[in-house]
C-alpha cells in the first residue's frame, strides 16, 4: 500500500513491516502500518469495539471517534508517530500505536527514547493472540527507530491487557499511578523473550497445520459429475476411508436440480451451505481457483488444499500466480497445502480423513509423513503399505507456496499419535529456523529426512524459495549436530522409519546377530563393522532351526546385558521332510513377537530372504500385541519446547532411549504416565536385505546417542569473556566498515585482521614484506631466526606444493638463497608479493573457517589444511553459536581426526587449545555479524599450544536476520 502525499515524504510507507502472521488458534492475518487510506476502515473497525474495550482504551466512555481522532489515527510519519493495524479479510481487528515522548511525557523526537504505546483489539477476536502479535511487531518497529522503552497506562481491572504486557517476557516495571497502573517495558530481546515469542510461534503453527488434517467439515470444490478428474477422485477417496465429519460437493456447473453426488449434498458453491465448512480441496483450472479461493474467505472456510497445478513449476508467470494465491488466502485467514499438491491424509479414528488422491487410505500407525512431491509421496505410500506398516498423518504440499516442512515439525512436536516424522524435503526456505525446529522435535522423537535437489544448485520448478550457496555436506553436517537422520534414499528412510517407530532406541553399538544361515549372518557381521557398529559373532541356528528355537535364542539374547540390539537372520528352515519349508512367515513372526513381548526393551530387526509374508505377518503379529506403557514427563517436554538441547533420556516405549543415563534427572512431581493403545506397539521391522537393516539400526544408534548427549547442553566458557573486547571489536569494525564505499564490504588487511581477531583473544603471527632480499634480510633480523619465506600472490596462497613457501630458513645466507630461488622460479617479487614470518613450532596444519549464509546463519568449520580438506572435502561443520561440546565433536567428526591424536606413534597435539581457537572465532561472528568470513590457514596445532599463521577477514552489513525478528510467515 503506497503512502499518500499528505504523508511526510522523508519517511517513505515501511513495506518491510509488513507481515502476515498465524494467530493463536490457527488462523491467518496481516500487519501492516496504517496509512491515510484506513480512515473508513479505522471508523468500521471502532464502531464494532465493545463500550468496555472503548472504556479500557480511552479511561473514560467513548462512544465514536471524531474526526480529529481519526485524522491522528491515519496519520503517522513513521519514525515518532507509528500506528500497525492487523487485518482479515482487508478489515482491522485490531490496532496498536506508539508516540515518541520525552521524560516529561510530552511528544518528542529523536534522540528521545521512550515512546508510549496503546493497543485496542475487536472483542470478536480477544483471545487470538491478537495483542501478543502486536507487541512483537510494534517493538521491532520502534527498535528500529532508536526507541528503547514503552510506557503504557492501563487500567487496573484490565487484566487482559496487563497480561499482554507481562507475559511478553521483556524486561519491565510496574507502578501505580492516579488510578492506573504504569507499565515500562524495556525492548531489547531477552533469552526470555524470545522464548516466549518461539513458544507462541510453535503453538500457532501447530494448530494451523491440525486444523487442517482434523476438519469437522470438507468442501471438495471442483468436484464433477463424470467419473474420474482429480475432484471426483477426492471425492471418492474421502467416502472410502469414513471421513467422520460432513462432506459436500462443490461445483458451479452442477445443474440446479442435482441434490447429491456420490451419496453427499451437491451445492453450486459454498454459499449455498448452511453449515461451517473447515477445509475446502480446490481441484479446478488455475484459472478458476481465485474464484473458488474467495469464495472459501468470504464464508469462513479455515483452510485450503489447492491441488490445481499450473502455478510456479510453469515459471515466472505461473510463479507470481502463486504468490497471488498465497495472498489472497492469507488475506482472508487461511492457510494453503498446495499448489500442485497430492493432498493430505489422517488416520485417526476420530477423523479418518483422506482428502489426497490416494486410492486407499494408509492404516493407522505411529509415523507422520512430509512430501513436497507427489510422485515421491505416492512411492512412500505404496513401500509403508507393502510393508505392513501404517501412517499417523500424510502432507503432500506439492509447491509448499505456504505450508512447509516446518510447519509440519512444529505439528510432530505436539501431535500425540505421532513417534516419527518422516520428511522429504527438496528445498529448505528457512534452514536456520528448520535446524532450530528439528533440534527441538528431535529431543523428544526422531525426524529423519531425505533432501532432494541436492547437486542441481538451484531450487526445484515450483519452490520460489531463496538459494542458499552453502553445500550439500554442510547442510548435511549441520541438520546431524540438530538430531537429524539424514538418509539419502526414500527405501533408507523408510527403512529408518521403520525401526523407529516400532522398536525402543538401542543403548549402545553392540549387536547380537542369530539366524539360521551362517552366510547371512556372516554378511550382516560385515555390515555391521562397516557401518561403525559393535557385532558380536554371528549364533548360527543351522538351518534345521525351527520357530521355537528362534524363540529360545533371541529370547537368551534380549536377556543378555552384553548386547544392545538384536538382528535375526532367516532363511527358510527344513522341515521333517527334509525340504525347505518357505510357508507364509505366520509361525516364525509369532515367536519372534512372543520372545520380544517377554524380553528387555531392546530393538529387534529381522534379515529374511524368500519367506512369503514375514513383514506382513509380524506387522499383524505386532497389531494384537499389548499397548506398552509410556512414561511422558510433561517437564522434560517443556524443557524441550524451550530449549533446543534437550531430550527425553529416561523414558521407555516407542522411539525412546532403552535405558537411564548417569546425568538423568529425577522424576518430578508432574510426571504423569499414560498408556498409548498405538495400532502396532513393538512392531518387529523385517528387512529382505542385511545392509539395509544394518543402515537403520546404525542411525538409530547414532540417534540415541546424540539424544544421551542432548539431554547435558553444552556451554560457552566462562573464561572467554574475560579475554574478550566486545566493544574495543565493534568500534574497529564501524571504523573498517565507514571507509569502504562498496555496500557490499570488504576485505581486511593483514595487520587490520590481526587487530581485530586479537580483541578476541586470537593471535595471529606477524609478518613483514619483504619487496626485495635486503627487506626480507631486514624483516628476518626484526622477526629473529629461523623464518619462512612465502609469497602471498592469490594464485600462490598457501601452496608450498608449487615453491611459494620456503621454511626453517636459518640464516641470512639461507634466506638470500631462497629469495633468489623463489623470484626465479615463480616471478618477480612485484607479482609474489613475498612476507617473512618466524618460524612456529612443529605441528599438524588445520584451517578453520567461518562464514555466513543468509539462509543458514553462521556456519563455524575445520579441517586439516590442504588435500584432506581441499581434495577430500573431510571437512566437518557446526552452527554458531559453538558450545565447548559443539567445538570438542568438531575436531572429532573429520575423518582424519586420529592424526591429532597420535597417530602411529606421533605425539597428540593440543587439542584443548584447538578449541578454545574454535569458541573464540564463534564468539567473534555471532557478536558481531558483519564479520561475514574468517579464515585462519593454517593453524599449526603442537603438542603444547598452537599458531595461527595466516588469517584472511571480510567485513560487510550484516544479511538481515530473520529468526530474531517477531514472528511472521514467510513470503517467497
Amino acid at each position: 500500500m503506497e503512502p499518500t502525499p499528505e504523508q511526510s515524504p522523508h519517511h517513505a510507507y515501511p513495506d518491510h513491516w509488513e507481515a502476515d502472521v498465524v494467530l493463536r488458534d490457527g488462523g491467518t492475518a496481516r500487519i501492516r502500518p496504517i496509512t491515510t487510506d484506513d480512515a473508513e476502515r479505522l471508523v468500521s473497525f471502532y464502531e464494532q469495539v465493545s463500550d468496555e474495550s472503548k472504556y479500557y482504551r480511552f479511561f473514560a466512555p467513548y462512544p465514536r471517534l471524531s474526526d480529529r481522532d481519526v485524522h491522528r489515527f491515519t496519520h503517522h510519519d513513521y519514525v515518532d508517530r507509528v500506528g500497525l493495524a492487523v487485518t482479515i479479510g482487508g478489515e482491522f481487528i485490531g490496532t496498536v500505536r506508539y508516540d515518541r515522548i520525552d521524560d516529561t511525557g510530552r511528544p518528542a523526537s529523536a534522540p528521545a527514547d521512550e515512546a508510549e504505546v496503546a493497543f485496542l483489539v475487536q472483542d470478536a477476536h480477544q483471545g487470538r493472540g491478537v495483542a501478543s502479535a502486536l507487541l512483537e511487531h510494534i517493538a521491532a518497529v520502534a527498535r528500529e527507530r532508536g526507541i528503547r522503552r514503552f510506557a503504557a497506562e492501563v487500567l487496573p481491572a484490565n487484566n487482559k491487557m496487563i497480561k499482554v504486557f507481562r507475559d511478553g517476557g521483556y524486561t519491565q516495571r510496574r507502578s501505580f499511578e492516579d488510578g492506573s497502573v504504569h507499565l515500562t517495558l524495556d525492548l531489547e530481546p531477552t533469552e526470555k523473550s524470545l522464548a516466549v515469542q518461539r513458544g507462541r510461534e510453535q503453538r500457532a503453527e501447530a494448530r494451523s497445520v491440525q486444523r487442517l488434517l482434523a476438519p469437522g467439515s470438507v468442501a471438495v470444490i471442483g468436484a464433477g459429475r463424470n467419473h474420474g478428474g482429480v475432484g471426483r477422485t477426492v471425492l471418492r477417496n474421502l467416502l472410502a476411508a469414513g471421513f467422520t465429519g460432513r462432506t459436500y460437493a462443490v461445483n458451479r456447473a452442477f445443474d440446479e436440480g442435482l441434490a447429491t453426488l456420490d451419496g453427499v449434498p451437491a451445492h453450486r458453491s459454498l454459499g449455498e451451505i448452511d453449515e461451517q465448512v473447515d477445509l475446502a480441496v480446490i481441484a479446478v483450472p488455475a484459472h478458476r481457483v481465485p474464484e473458488a479461493v474467495a469464495d472459501c474467505g468470504e464464508h469462513g472456510v479455515q483452510g485450503l488444499v489447492v491441488l490445481s497445478a499450473g502455478y510456479a513449476e510453469r515459471g515466472a508467470d505461473g510463479r507470481e500466480l502463486q504468490r497471488e494465491l498465497v495472498r489472497q488466502a492469507r488475506s482472508y485467514g487461511m492457510r494453503i497445502i498446495g499448489p500442485n499438491a497430492f493432498g493430505i491424509i489422517n488416520t485417526a479414528e476420530s477423523v479418518r480423513l483422506n482428502a489426497s488422491l490416494a486410492p486407499e487410505s494408509p492404516a493407522r500407525g505411529r509415523i507422520g509423513l512430509f512430501t513436497q512431491s507427489g510422485a515421491i509421496g505416492i512411492a512412500l505410500l505404496s513401500g509403508l503399505h507393502r510393508r505392513g506398516a501404517g501412517l499417523s498423518s500424510f502432507i503432500s504440499a506439492g509447491n509448499r507456496a505456504d505450508v512447509s516442512g516446518n510447519d509440519f515439525l512444529q505439528y510432530s512436536f505436539e501431535d500425540p499419535d505421532t513417534d516419527v516424522a518422516l520428511l522429504y524435503l527438496e528445498s529448505l526456505g528457512n534452514p536456520r529456523k528448520f535446524t532450530r525446529l528439528a533440534r527441538r522435535t528431535a529431543a523428544v522423537k526422531p525426524v529423519v529426512v531425505v533432501k532432494g535437489a541436492r547437486h542441481s544448485g538451484s531450487t526445484p520448478p515450483g519452490h520460489a524459495v531463496p538459494v542458499s550457496r552453502i553445500p550439500d555436506a554442510t547442510v548435511s553436517a549441520l541438520m546431524r549436530q540438530a538430531g537429524v537422520i539424514r538418509v539419502d534414499t526414500v527405501t533408507e528412510m523408510v527403512d529408518a522409519g521403520l525401526l523407529l517407530a516400532g522398536q525402543p532406541l538401542p543403548a549402545g553399538p553392540r549387536v547380537a546377530i542369530l539366524g539360521n544361515s551362517e552366510s547371512l549372518g556372516l554378511l550382516t557381521y560385515d555390515a555391521c563393522l562397516a557401518e561403525g557398529l559393535r557385532p558380536r559373532p554371528p549364533i548360527d541356528l543351522t538351518t534345521a532351526a525351527s520357530p521355537q528355537d528362534f524363540r529360545d535364542a533371541l529370547a537368551e539374547a534380549l536377556a543378555d546385558g552384553t548386547c544392545d540390539a538384536v538382528i535375526v537372520t532367516a532363511i527358510p528352515w527344513v522341515g521333517e521332510n527334509g525340504e525347505a519349508e518357505t510357508g507364509d512367515g505366520q509361525v516364525l513372526a509369532e515367536a519372534l513377537t512372543k520372545a520380544v513381548a517377554g524380553g528387555s526393551a531392546k530393538p529387534v530387526a529381522v534379515v529374511h530372504v524368500e519367506i512369503g509374508g514375514l513383514a506382513e505377518a509380524l506387522a499383524a503379529a505386532s497389531s494384537t500385541a499389548a499397548p506398552r506403557p509410556r512414561t511422558v514427563t510433561s517437564a522434560a517436554r517443556t524443557r524441550a519446547a524451550t530449549t533446543a538441547t534437550t531430550a527425553r533420556a529416561t523414558t521407555t516405549g516407542t522411539g525412546t532411549p532403552a535405558a537411564p543415563e548417569a546425568t538423568t534427572a529425577p522424576a518430578t512431581p508432574d510426571a504423569t504416565t499414560a498408556t498409548e493403545a498405538a495400532p502396532r506397539p513393538g512392531r518387529i521391522p523385517a528387512y529382505p536385505a542385511a545392509e539395509r537393516a544394518v543402515r537403520a539400526l546404525a542411525e538409530a544408534v547414532k540417534y540415541a546417542q546424540w539424544r544421551r548427549q542432548a539431554a547435558v547442553p553444552g556451554k560457552v566458557p566462562e573464561f572467554l569473556d574475560d579475554t574478550i573486547d566486545e566493544a574495543g571489536a565493534a568500534a574497529l569494525i564501524e571504523a573498517q566498515l565507514s571507509t569502504a564505499p562498496d555496500p557490499r564490504g570488504r576485505p581486511l588487511t593483514h595487520d587490520e585482521a590481526r587487530e581485530l581477531l586479537g580483541r578476541y583473544g586470537v593471535d595471529v603471527r606477524p609478518t613483514l614484506p619483504a619487496p626485495d632480499p635486503e627487506a626480507a634480510v631486514d624483516a628476518a633480523a626484526r622477526l629473529g631466526y629461523p623464518v619462512a619465506l612465502k609469497t602471498t600472490a592469490p594464485h600462490l596462497r598457501h601452496r608450498a606444493d608449487l615453491g611459494g613457501v620456503r621454511l626453517d630458513l636459518a640464516d641470512e645466507e639461507a634466506l638470500r638463497r631462497a629469495y633468489g630461488d623463489l623470484t626465479d622460479l615463480l616471478g618477480k617479487p612485484a607479482e609474489l608479493l613475498p612476507v617473512v614470518q618466524a618460524m612456529a613450532p612443529r605441528g599438524v596444519d588445520t584451517v578453520v573457517r567461518a562464514s555466513i549464509d543468509a539462509a543458514a546463519g553462521a556456519v563455524l568449520s575445520f579441517g586439516l589444511a590442504g588435500a584432506p580438506s581441499e581434495l577430500l572435502g573431510d571437512t566437518a561443520h557446526r552452527l554458531v553459536p559453538a558450545t565447548d561440546r559443539d567445538a570438542a565433536e568438531l575436531i572429532r567428526s573429520i575423518r582424519a581426526a586420529p592424526v591429532l591424536f597420535g597417530w602411529r606413534g606421533s605425539a597428540p597435539v593440543d587439542t584443548a587449545a584447538l578449541e578454545e581457537l574454535l569458541l573464540r572465532l564463534s564468539r567473534l561472528v555471532d557478536d558481531h555479524p558483519e564479520v561475514v568470513s574468517v579464515a585462519l590457514e593454517p593453524v599449526v596445532v603442537a603438542p603444547q599450544g598452537l599458531t595461527v599463521l595466516g588469517a584472511s577477514v571480510r567485513l560487510a552489513p550484516p544479511p538481515a536476520r530473520n529468526d530474531l525478528g517477531p514472528r511472521r510467515l514467510p513470503n517467497y
